[in-house]
């Protein structure tokens, strides 16, 4: 089932999220992307890494949640489709897009609830031999920045899940789930990178907790509100003191293989 909470405007994106595929660069260089294997970018977005990939001389295929995601990364030539990565081991997916040389996620894999379900997907649509290699949120990732989204929520008498729909895995959490899925030679570490936010806390929140504010039920007209009340509650955390702002990411960045030769 794919995530209420991951929902996507490509303009916004476009305007507020550029930063993420650009820090994508460390895992697309672990990919290693070589010309003419079948390469597949799981929550490819708005295709600005699975072009990258493209320039390698690869075929890519990129699979996204998100419609109005997908039909921003086929403007930019990629073969993309839609698709839940929960069910990629479901309905014959192997034989509809065949057999890959590798699988590559950038930013994607937190926003999958069951993640056994994505690895046994992604390890039926391997060639014996291929490889899975990416970065997504890890354990601790944007801890504050959620903290201070709910405080603001809660404050304004919206309720909050128990927990945040997103699954933010530590190393070991990760490395037990995919080699119960069959993977060998998993290797995964957590990277604490605070990341710059030019525009400030608000659009970040405007644009990355869409989903969130859908699922607590805060209307449209309310939203810049919150952000900018969310962005004032972190001003003393997340802005430094020559006034520029951060977000507190922590990734998870891995490579693994199905075995063979």
């Amino acid at each position: 089932m794919v995530n209420r909470a991951s929902r996507w405007s490509a303009a916004d994106y476009a305007r507020n999220g550029a930063f993420v595929p650009a820090l994508g660069e460390a895992a697309l260089t672990l990919l290693d992307p070589q010309p003419g294997e079948l390469i597949l970018d799981l929550g490819c977005g708005d295709g600005a890494v699975t072009a990258r990939i493209a320039e390698s001389g690869a075929r890519v295929i990129g699979l996204d949640s998100s419609a109005e995601m997908v039909e921003a990364a086929r403007g930019r030539g990629i073969d993309a489709f839609v698709a839940d990565a929960e069910t990629l081991g479901l309905d014959g997916q192997a034989e509809r897009f065949g057999r890959f040389d590798a699988v590559f996620s950038n930013a994607a894999l937190h926003w999958m609830l069951d993640p056994g379900a994505v690895a046994r997907g992604v390890f039926a649509l391997l060639r014996t031999g291929g490889r899975f290699v990416g970065e997504m949120g890890g354990a601790g990732n944007l801890a504050a920045l959620r903290q201070g989204l709910r405080d603001e929520l809660t404050a304004r008498g919206y309720h909050m899940p128990e927990s945040d729909p997103q699954w933010y895995a530590s190393a070991e959490a990760f490395a037990r789930v995919y080699a119960e899925a069959g993977f060998s030679g998993i290797e995964a570490d957590l990277i604490a990178r605070p990341t710059p936010l030019a525009g400030g806390i608000a659009p970040w929140v405007t644009t990355f907790r869409a989903g969130t504010m859908d699922i607590a039920g805060v209307p449209e007209a309310e939203r810049p509100a919150v952000a900018a009340a969310v962005e004032s509650r972190l001003s003393s955390t997340l802005r430094r003191p020559d006034g520029n702002w951060f977000a507190d990411y922590v990734r998870l960045r891995f490579r693994m293989k199905k075995p063979g030769d």
